[in-house]
């Protein structure tokens, strides 16, 4: 039987259109199959952030930080923390990131039209010692256009090999098996879904309408992780985090449901570091869903109070931005699966952004006026109109009548006591009669502030919450995020899944969320943000290149 293709890609999403568009160049004929309909090509790229990680990139130098290459690889493995037999590959994944993120990563990127914004992020940022978690620097680049601006180049490359007849859409196809001809994975068989006209991110009808088989000389999975999918989170979820929550908000579209792990199992691949996830913990609910349980994530500056369900401040250094999963473990051992930021309208005005490319119009619409309107004319819409619908989110001028809304929202027994929470506060507020403090968020605050992205437009003047001129306050329920899958399908450097035996699965490859972003694990057991995105490029990228070699 003739193929269809030389190289089959399942899944529409960043991953796979890179790999595409690495095939087409080569001259290679390519389908490429989504369960989804096609308005929703580009997959949950498209809701991101856009931000990705570069080192001692000019916009880094501009802003007079000092990043280089073994920086970085430090602050990585410090914080991937490898400690498995199996992570030999992970390892070997992170050395050739690192090395790509401080070498042609930038460049690459400009070549096919990427623009970024000019204040670097520091997200992550650790708060132990020099060699553990988190970013020494600033390493987190926007994306002029956000998610939507990253997938921009690679799908008009995509749609141009489409129009040379390089590459053909399959959109309504869902793949159940990858067939196998003497060993070698030579193509997909699945079942055509239901025409589907919903809009970008809403979910989509799973009704069967009929059934497909298409062939080729190679497969690459560009399927995505399990972030969607709450049961398999819960039964992946590692112990060290404490129980799984029993509450969870999703911060991915449902069609991100893990299936073609198993699939892809099925066919010989090898699954490894099932219990790496990455979970956010600053979740809030959107007021105006798109996805089922959807949820936004606050991107914090370092300045809100964090306070458990009792109102007890989280231990040092857990502060806004600082240890994802350290967060997140210390939340569940407190028995409850949500924790609260106190803040002031200062503190909001100045620090508060949102994940999400529809939460960011200023940035997604590349507009330097709303962007400088961003800047100088108070809180951020988006922001503003969570908290006015937002139910997570709580002002008033009153402290005492403040935690009594936070207790009514959480319901049940009140937890919170509005003397424990006005010492802490109070407390916190004395840290700042000296320009020096045994308080290390408050030294942490002027640490930021040295930091001249961080003094423009991200960290505010260290001020005292409980002064009438600050308020009113603020409470933000926050709760547990579902995000991202750290393992997953384990490669090679040339994005081959390997078999248990750790040898490449003739014909078949991996990129992406679905490969652990590499490796089957590139983070290990945390991340640096701004990783994701660049995880799915790099992969991505070699497994197009290693894919058309292989059929040369």
């Amino acid at each position: 039987m003739a193929d269809d293709a030389d190289v089959i890609i399942v899944g529409a999403g960043l991953a796979g259109l890179v790999a595409a568009a690495e095939l087409a160049e080569a001259g290679k004929k390519i389908i490429i199959v989504d369960q989804e309909p096609e308005q929703s090509l580009g997959g949950q790229a498209f809701w991101s952030f856009g931000g990705l990680f570069l080192v001692d990139s000019p916009e880094q130098r501009r802003m007079r930080i000092r990043d280089s290459h073994d920086l970085a690889l430090e602050d990585w493995m410090g914080t991937a923390a490898f400690d498995r037999p199996e992570d030999v590959w992970p390892r070997k994944w992170a050395e050739a990131y690192v090395g790509f993120a401080a070498g042609e990563k930038r460049s690459w990127l400009i070549e096919r039209g990427l623009k970024f914004f000019p204040v670097v992020g520091w997200a992550e940022r650790g708060g132990g010692n020099a060699i553990g978690h988190g970013n020494s620097v600033p390493r987190f680049h926007i994306t002029w256009g956000t998610g939507p601006g990253v997938l921009e180049p690679f799908v008009l490359r995509v749609r141009e090999a489409q129009k040379r007849g390089l590459v053909s859409f399959r959109f309504r196809h869902r793949v159940n098996e990858l067939t196998r001809t003497g060993g070698v994975v030579t193509g997909v068989r699945g079942d055509i879904l239901e025409p589907s006209t919903v809009e970008r991110g809403h979910k989509s009808s799973r009704q069967v309408s009929g059934e497909f088989e298409l062939h080729a000389q190679a497969v690459i999975v560009a399927s995505g992780g399990i972030g969607g999918n709450h049961q398999l989170v819960r039964e992946n979820w590692p112990k060290r985090l404490g129980a799984a929550p029993k509450r969870m908000i999703a911060g991915v579209p449902d069609h991100v449901d893990g299936r073609m792990l198993a699939i892809t199992e099925a066919a010989g691949g090898s699954i490894i570091n099932r219990d790496r996830m990455w979970h956010y913990v600053e979740g809030i609910r959107n007021w105006a869903p798109i996805w089922t349980e959807h949820a936004i994530r606050i991107l914090p500056g370092p300045s809100s109070l964090w306070l458990d369900a009792r109102g007890k401040r989280l231990p040092v250094p857990l502060y806004p931005g600082f240890d994802t999963l350290g967060t997140l473990s210390h939340i569940m051992s407190t028995g409850f699966d949500y924790s609260w930021f106190i803040l002031t309208r200062k503190i909001i005005q100045k620090e508060f952004a949102l994940s999400g490319s529809e939460q960011n119009p200023d940035l997604t619409g590349k507009s330097w006026r709303q962007v400088l309107g961003r800047a100088t004319s108070g809180i951020p819409g988006p922001v503003k109109a969570f908290m006015e619908k937002g139910e997570d989110f709580i002002v008033e001028a009153d402290l005492s009548k403040l935690v009594a809304r936070m207790n009514a929202l959480a319901g049940g027994e009140p937890l919170l006591q509005l003397a424990q929470v006005e010492r802490e506060i109070r407390a916190r507020d004395r840290q700042l009669d000296n320009s020096f403090s045994k308080d290390m968020q408050i030294t942490a605050l002027r640490g930021a502030r040295a930091y001249l992205g961080d003094k423009l437009i991200r960290t505010a003047k260290p001020h005292k919450m409980l002064d009438p001129a600050n308020g009113p306050l603020i409470a933000v329920r926050l709760n547990i995020l579902t995000r991202k899958t750290l393992g997953g399908l384990q490669t090679d450097l040339d994005s081959r899944v390997l078999g248990a035996d750790g040898q490449p699965v003739a014909g078949l490859y991996a990129v992406g969320e679905a490969a652990g972003f590499g490796g089957g694990g590139v983070h290990g057991y945390a991340a640096l943000e701004g990783t994701f995105l660049g995880g799915c490029i790099f992969s991505g990228r070699s497994a197009g290149r290693a894919a058309a070699a292989s059929l040369a």
